[in-house]
């Protein structure tokens, strides 16, 4: 998988825009975001940096070299504080730390069948007792053919049960660089028990 990452990232993949997710531009702006922040599955950094700008401590991961490469060059080019690792979403644990808000845009819909409890254990011992998670990924509302695989609530809520509590599903976008295609999501709201 990291290969097939590696070479999205020769160019400018779709869903790299060059700016944070509108998404999580609105949770920070009204202060949902708090603490320590982990962005898992990160890129090439844009909702890492825009958060680590506003003050926030800040790790992101993700497999594929290349987008990490470019993530840390985007942050010292902006004189930006963030740490970014090249890790497996499945083993969070090896940070050896905790976060008070863990963020996953576009990495949730990447995973197989068997990946995603996996996931949600990982990702819990990354979070502490009462930290959230905010997880944006593409929807069973868009039209089958192009893009990533597509998630349904259901699919959302048999994967993140204890310790997780689902707060919220919301509809919500998803922008990427395709010209006149709307891309629908689901903004997924979690408490770590």
């Amino acid at each position: 998988m990291a290969r097939f990452f590696d070479v999205a990232y020769e160019g400018t993949p779709a869903w790299d825009i060059g700016r944070p997710q509108p998404a999580i531009v609105r949770l920070a702006q009204a202060g949902a975001i708090e603490g320590s922040v982990l962005d898992v599955g990160c890129g090439t950094g844009e909702q890492a940096l825009f958060l680590a700008a506003r003050g926030h401590a800040l790790v992101g991961v993700d497999l594929a070299p290349a987008a990490i490469a470019k993530a840390r060059t985007k942050a010292e080019e902006r004189g930006i504080d963030a740490t970014f690792v090249e890790l497996d979403a499945l083993r969070l644990d090896r940070l050896g730390r905790t976060f008070d808000t863990a963020l996953d845009v576009g990495m949730f819909h990447t995973l197989e069948d068997e990946e995603r409890r996996p996931y949600a254990a990982s990702l819990a011992a990354a979070v502490r007792a009462g930290g959230r998670c905010y997880l944006l990924c593409w929807s069973e509302r868009n039209d089958w053919g192009f893009g990533p695989r597509r998630v349904s609530q259901m699919e959302l809520r048999g994967t993140f049960t204890e310790p997780w509590r689902i707060d919220a599903i919301d509809e919500e976008r998803f922008e990427t660089r395709l010209a006149d295609i709307e891309v629908h999501a689901w903004l997924t709201r979690m408490t770590r028990g």
